[in-house]
């Protein structure tokens, strides 16, 4: 099967979530199902942004390889090549870390 790629349109973001924590700090390994899923990841990829009623397009304010913070609900799952990722508004990113 070949491998497939995903280019997000206008204003979406591609984003890889950041691995759960295994530990809690006081040292108590938590199953999978004790896990709370990140609100953090990587920007995969970005669309050409969002399209304005001038018939301009917006600037992405944030950039592949990014580190973002984003909403408990944002976005929608995908699984692609075997990893899942998140399509995502790019309103719904609150923050970079940097």
């Amino acid at each position: 099967m070949a491998k497939l790629k995903i280019r997000p349109l206008g204003d979406k973001v591609l984003v890889k979530r950041v691995e759960a924590k295994e530990m809690t700090a006081g040292g108590i390994v938590l199953p999978d199902s004790a896990k709370e899923k990140p609100k953090r990841g990587i920007v995969q990829a970005v669309g050409n942004g969002k399209l304005l009623d001038s018939g301009e397009r917006s600037k992405m304010q944030v950039a592949k390889g990014n580190e973002v913070l984003f909403t408990g609900y944002a976005g929608t799952e995908v699984k692609v090549n075997g990893e899942e990722l998140l399509i995502i508004d790019e309103n719904d990113i609150l923050a970079i870390i940097e």
